[in-house]
C-alpha cells in the first residue's frame, strides 16, 4: 500500500470512489522501493511519498551512464494485463520488441519530426503503446492531461497546436458530445488513432467534421499495444461517405513491426480463406509479442499453443486482408462447451436470435456457429475492451443447453 499512497490521497481529496485492488502474485516480498534515498542501491521503503512529474525529474543523475542491454531479447519492462479474461498477468517485453514497436507506432501514427502528442490514455497501459520512445526519436513534444476533459482536450490542442492524439472510443465520444462552451476551433487537422471496440460510424463522421482524422487500430496488451491499423488506400477517397466510415472501422493489417498476422482455425491452424464469412481465431507470432507471462510457464504455454500467440479473439478476413473482430463463449454439460453470442445491435434494428443463428450456420460449421445469442450492452473497460470474463461469468450463471443423461437405477 506504501505506493498507493499518492493515488489514495489524490481519490480522497476529488471524493472518488477508489477502484478494486487486484494483488499481484508474482511480486518478490523483499522487493521495494525508497524514492526518499540518496542511495540508488536501497531497496527498503521509508515513508509513503507523494511524487509528481516535476519532483521525480529532480531526482534523475545527470551523470548517469545509459546500460545498454547484452541481448535484444533482454526484458524492457513488464505490463499487466487488464484482466478482462481472467486474472492479471504479468507480460513481459523485450528490448527488441520496443524499439520495433516504437518504430512501427510513429510510421502507422505518421508522426513526422518535431510532432505535439496528446496524451489522453495512462502511460502505464502498454507503454503506452511504445509511443513516448517514438515521439522522442522523432524530436516530438509531450503533452499531458492530469485530467481528461472535453475542455482540456480543447484547450491543450489549441494552446499547443496539438498534431497527434489517441484514445479509447470513449475518448472520442467525450469530444463529439463536449458543449459549446468547451470546444474550440482546431488550429490544424489532428490526426487521432483509436483502437479496441470497432468505431459506431456516425462517431467517425463527426469527428471527422470537426476536423479529426482517425486511424482505426486493434491490438492488446501481449502485442506491445498497437497490433495492426487500417492503413487507407486512396482509391477509397472517391468511396460514398458510408462506405469510407466502414471501412475506417475495420481494425486493419498487421503494422511492419509484427512478423506475422493471420485468422486461422483454432484447431487445425489452417487460415480461413479471405471471403468476410469464414470465421477463425486471431493469432499474432515473433516480434513483437510477448517473450511470455512472468512466472506462468503453463498459461504462457498455452497462449502460443501451435506457435502463435492465440488471442481468443474471432476474425475473418476480408478479400483486400482486413479484419473484424468477435466475441463469443458457454459451458455445455454435454459437449463441455458451446458458442455462445453476445449482441448488441442498432435500436432500430429488428433481427432475432434464431436469425443471427442461421445466418451464421449457413456460412460457418456448425461447431463453430453459436448456439444461444443474448442481447445487450456489452461491458466494456475503459480502454474500450469487452469485459470477457463478465460474459464468461453470466454465461456459467445459465443452465446448460444440453442436460445430462441421469440414471433412474
Amino acid at each position: 500500500m506504501w505506493g498507493c499512497s499518492g493515488a489514495i490521497d489524490i481519490l480522497s481529496k476529488e471524493g472518488s470512489k477508489p477502484p478494486l485492488l487486484v494483488l499481484i502474485l508474482e511480486c518478490d516480498d523483499q522487493l521495494s522501493i525508497d524514492v526518499n534515498s540518496s542511495n540508488s542501491s536501497s531497496n527498503t521503503i521509508s515513508a509513503p511519498v507523494n511524487l509528481e512529474y516535476e519532483r521525480l525529474l529532480s531526482t534523475g543523475n545527470h551523470n548517469f551512464e545509459v546500460i545498454i542491454p547484452k541481448d535484444e531479447w533482454d526484458p524492457i519492462s513488464l505490463n499487466y494485463t487488464s484482466g478482462t479474461t481472467s486474472s492479471p498477468k504479468g507480460v513481459i517485453y523485450t528490448q527488441r520488441g520496443a524499439y520495433l514497436n516504437s518504430l512501427a507506432g510513429v510510421l502507422l501514427n505518421e508522426i513526422h519530426s518535431m510532432a505535439v502528442y496528446l496524451w489522453c490514455v495512462p502511460m502505464f497501459h502498454c507503454n503506452s503503446w511504445c509511443l513516448p520512445w517514438g515521439i522522442a526519436a522523432q524530436g516530438g513534444t509531450n503533452v499531458y492531461l492530469r485530467n481528461v476533459t472535453a475542455k482540456g482536450i480543447f484547450d491543450s490542442i489549441a494552446q499547443h497546436k496539438v498534431t497527434h492524439m489517441g484514445g479509447a472510443p470513449t475518448i472520442l465520444n467525450m469530444i463529439i458530445n463536449a458543449s459549446a462552451t468547451e470546444r474550440k476551433p482546431l488550429p490544424s487537422k489532428v490526426s487521432i488513432m483509436t483502437g479496441a471496440a470497432p468505431s459506431i460510424l456516425s462517431l467517425l463522421f463527426k469527428m471527422e467534421e470537426m476536423g479529426f482524422n482517425v486511424t482505426h487500430s486493434y491490438g492488446l496488451t501481449v502485442t506491445y499495444g498497437l497490433g495492426t491499423v487500417c492503413t487507407w488506400k486512396p482509391e477509397w477517397d472517391s468511396l460514398p461517405r458510408d462506405a469510407q466510415a466502414k471501412l475506417k472501422s475495420r481494425q486493419g493489417v498487421q503494422h511492419l513491426g509484427i512478423e506475422e498476422l493471420d485468422v486461422k482455425d483454432p484447431v487445425t491452424l489452417k487460415s480461413v480463406p479471405a471471403d468476410a464469412k469464414i470465421i477463425g481465431e486471431v493469432m499474432f507470432r515473433r516480434n513483437t509479442v510477448m517473450n511470455g507471462y512472468l512466472k506462468n510457464v503453463k498459461a504462457t504455454q498455452e497462449a502460443f499453443d501451435g506457435g502463435w500467440f492465440r488471442i481468443g479473439d474471432l476474425g475473418v478476413k476480408h478479400p483486400d486482408a482486413v479484419l473484424e473482430a468477435a466475441v463469443v463463449a458457454r459451458p455445455d454439460d454435454h459437449w463441455g462447451e458451446t458458442p455462445c453470442a453476445f449482441v448488441n445491435v442498432k435500436s432500430d434494428a429488428n433481427v432475432s436470435g434464431d436469425e443471427i443463428i442461421s445466418f451464421c450456420r449457413s456460412r460457418l460449421p456448425h461447431y463453430m456457429a453459436p448456439r444461444t445469442v443474448i442481447f445487450q450492452d456489452l461491458p466494456k473497460t475503459s480502454t474500450g475492451k469487452v469485459q470477457k470474463f463478465v460474459l464468461r461469468e453470466k454465461a456459467k450463471s445459465m443452465e446448460s443447453l444440453t442436460k445430462k443423461n441421469i440414471s433412474k437405477l
